[in-house]
Formats: structure tokens, sequence, C-alpha cells
């Protein structure tokens, strides 16, 4: 799992309970405030009712006549009033009287008839003195049927003579309630979703630089050249140079181990040829000619020594390299020219053909010595291989954003058996004519120069299933 993924999932987790907690208590505490802010009004309206009732009471009696009368007409009018979303066309509110003994004098509702013995929780509350309010569902199936009761005590010369009390049902109310449930429900699970996905591209953001080191590592991993990517930070810079030195670390001593295996194995054909020849001239009786066959020997054998070493310090070098140390624009044509001038001595000395097909302007930007060695590499091998009076066919041409050089001989080709080998170090076939090898680091050499290029090499059957084609490909662009 990714850190990315890590960082949504445990924002995701903590967020999701604050949520709930918050929530719940959010709602409640709407609820209780929509409650509070309804009864507070009906407590100022059983009040204010009460004392109209006190001012009509005669000798004690309570008169309910004009509060009935009044609550009537209210409840025949047809409102407009548009409270924010919710419409209001009629008085709602209930009023009821009693006496002192709780008998019903009116009840607008007509729940209660006149007469009747009221023993609801308000209405006794209210008559011992205590303040009268409770809630009731008059259908126990539906949520909204809620009254909420509120009585306010009626005194005459500082004697409760009666109450007075007022119930309003709640669905209003509670439709309010139930409106900023959902607007609340919505606006947080929206600004979840946002924060979450700002914690996504903040997370990918954050962790781009570990993606970055991770892929380059893994590069490194599969042994291609991969340069260190740009890291923010004190931290990730520290990170990037400890895994680029541990890198470099591992490399150097993989690749001492290499060389010192492969230079041991290469050095020993020539060293023994230089060692036996150096015991037999010390005999001191042999004819001038086997001499001179013997010295001719060991300056063979050291010049394919030095060959071998100057050969190995260019690619040890070149090896090294993460990336171009230098970009300019080089004519393929040009380099071509240059490397088969150099060549053509041993060319002719086989009596070689070159038919060359090079399209104009072969522009591209990379190193123009690593370019034209790659070349004179590819030229030396087709030269190498090609039978005497042989031909060897050169073709350059622009393939989209790309060049490529085919380079075509006539020789025996690359057997099965060395296809997948043919650019290791050391490695190298027996020349046709001669039966010698070479050092085995010419294409190895092309293939590191054409890498750094971000190119690629390849050996194919030549036409007809003859000899060998050479495709170098090359970027046109910046490598």
């Amino acid at each position: 799992m990714s850190l990315t993924i890590r960082f949504l999932l445990g924002f995701a987790l903590v967020a999701s309970v604050g949520w709930f907690v918050l929530f719940s208590q959010l709602i409640q505490r709407v609820e209780r405030q929509y409650m509070e802010a309804t009864e507070a009004p009906m407590v100022d309206m059983a009040n204010i009712l009460a004392e109209i009732l006190a001012m009509e009471a005669k000798d004690g009696l309570l008169n309910p006549t004009v509060v009935k009368t009044a609550v009537q007409r209210a409840q025949a009018r047809e409102l407009n009033a548009q409270i924010y979303n919710q419409a209001k066309k009629q008085v709602d509110m209930q009023v009821y009287v009693t006496d002192a003994q709780r008998r019903v004098l009116f009840d607008s509702a007509g729940i209660k008839k006149p007469g009747a013995i009221s023993n609801r929780r308000d209405v006794v509350l209210t008559l011992n003195g205590e303040y009268g309010a409770r809630s009731s569902r008059i259908n126990p199936y539906d949520p909204l049927s809620v009254l909420m009761y509120v009585g306010a005590p009626i005194r005459v010369n500082e004697q409760t003579v009666g109450m007075v009390g007022v119930a309003k049902p709640q669905r209003g109310v509670l439709a309010f309630v139930w409106e900023t449930e959902r607007w609340l429900k919505w606006t947080v699970t929206t600004t979840m979703l946002l924060m979450l996905a700002g914690i996504f591209f903040a997370a990918k953001w954050a962790t781009k630089p570990l993606t970055d080191l991770t892929q380059h590592a893994l590069a490194v991993s599969r042994g291609e050249r991969s340069a260190l990517p740009y890291m923010p930070g004190h931290q990730m810079k520290t990170l990037a140079t400890a895994l680029e030195n541990m890198r470099d670390a591992l490399e150097g001593r993989e690749y001492v181990e290499s060389y010192v295996q492969s230079l041991t194995h290469e050095l020993k054909s020539p060293v023994a040829a230089i060692w036996g020849a150096s015991e037999i001239l010390q005999e001191g009786n042999l004819p001038e000619e086997k001499r001179d066959r013997f010295l001719g020997n060991i300056r063979a054998e050291a010049g394919r020594l030095r060959d071998l070493l100057e050969r190995l310090l260019r690619l040890a070098a070149l090896e090294k390299q993460k990336t171009l140390l230098k970009r300019e624009p080089v004519n393929l044509g040009a380099v071509f020219e240059r490397a088969w001038n150099h060549l053509t001595v041993l060319a002719q000395a086989r009596q070689l053909q070159m038919e060359s097909q090079m399209a104009s302007d072969l522009i591209l930007e990379g190193d123009v010595w690593l370019i034209e060695l790659a070349v004179s590499n590819l030229l030396q091998n087709a030269i190498d291989f090609s039978p005497s009076g042989g031909r060897i066919k050169v073709k350059a041409y622009r393939f989209a954003d790309r060049v490529v050089m085919e380079i075509e001989d006539e020789g025996p080709g690359v057997p099965d058996y060395a296809r997948e080998r043919i650019f290791e170090r050391f490695y190298s076939l027996p020349r046709s004519d001669t039966g010698k090898k070479s050092t085995g680091l010419g294409l190895c050499f092309v293939k590191e120069a054409a890498t750094l290029h971000k190119g690629s090499i390849e050996l194919v059957p030549g036409g007809g299933g003859k000899g060998t084609k050479a495709v170098l490909v090359l970027p046109r662009g910046t490598a």
C-alpha cells in the first residue's frame, strides 16, 4: 500500500470519527435550540392570556368568552406567511382554560369537553404553583404529530383561580430541524470530500520525491543508467545522496570484481605467449630466423596487451558516466567519413568495397567523440568479419525523431548461441580468415555509447540471411 493511500485512509478514519461525534452533538444542540426558541414565546403567550382572563374574571369566576372568541377568529384567518422555506397558512396554536379544580372551561382543540376534569401534567403542575410544560405525540406512529404544552396560572387578588395552557404543534418546528440536519449533512459531507481530495493531492505532492527516488532505485537495480532526480528539502536530499553513494560503492565493488576476473582471463593468453617465447630465447643457440619469429611474437602480444589496456581504460571511463558530459550538434555523415578514412587502409588490404547511402543533413545532438568511436568500432567489426573482396553496405536515414545507421557485411553472421552474449565485455568471436579473436570490447563500447545517448544498438542477420547488419539508432533531440 502506497504512502499516499495510507495518508488518505488515516485521515478518512480520523475525520469520519470526528464527523460522527461532532454531527451527533450538533444535531442534538440544534434540535434543543429550536425547541427552546419555540417554548419561550409560548410561555409569553400563556402569561398574556392569563392576565386577560384575570381581568375578565368576576367574583373569582373565570369567563373564557373573550379568549375563546379571539382564538376562534384567529384560527379562521387565512395567512400568507413565508417563513424562509416554510409557508404558514393558518394559526395552529391551541388554547385551553381550566378552573382551580381542574375543570375544563374551554378547549380550542375539542379534546376535553367543558366540565371534564383534566389530569394532564401541565395542568396539575401549573395549579400547584410549578412550571407546567409537557410534550405529547397525538399519533404514536407519526413522529411529526408532537404537541408542546405550556401552562400559566390565572391569579385574582393573589389567589390562583385557574390556569390557561397553550399548545403548539411541532410539525413545522421539526421540519425546520430536519431541514437543518439535511443541510448540515450535505455541508459536512461535501467539506469532508473536498478535504479528502485536498489531502490526496497534498499527499501525492509530498510523496512524489519518494516515488521518484523509488523509481530511480528500481532502475538502478535493473542495471539501467538513471540520473538522480531532483530532491526538495534537506532530509530528501540527504537520503538521495546517501542512496547514490551506496549505489556508487556497490557498483564500484562489483565493477572491480568483474574487471579483475575478466582481465585475468584475457591476460592469460598473451602473458603465456610472451613467457614461452622469452624462455625459448634464453637458450641462446637459436637460429636467427627462429629468434626473429619469437621476438615478433613478443612484440605482437605486447601490442595486444597495450591495445587491451587502452580499450579497458576508455571503456571504464565510459561505464562510469551516468549522463552525457558534452552535448553539441553532430553531423553523422561527417562522422562516418572520418571513421571510414581511418580504416580505409585496412579495407583496401582486404580488397573490400564500400557502398554508402547517406541521407543529407543527418544532424543529432550528442557527444561527437563517443558517436565517432561507436561508428568506428562497427566499421572495424564489419571489416574484420568480411571475406576478402566482399562488400560493406552503409545506410543512414531519418526515422521520426531519430537517426538510424545500418552497417552490413557479408561475413558468416552471428551464431545463435552468441546472440545473447555478443555485447558482453571481453566476449569475442573468431575471425573467419585468421581464427583469432579481438579484445571483445568494441561492441560493449558501442552499447555504452548508445545507452548514454538514449539510443540502441542491435545486430540482425543481413539481407537474405547472409552476413550481419548492425543497426545503430540515436535520437535527434537532446539525449
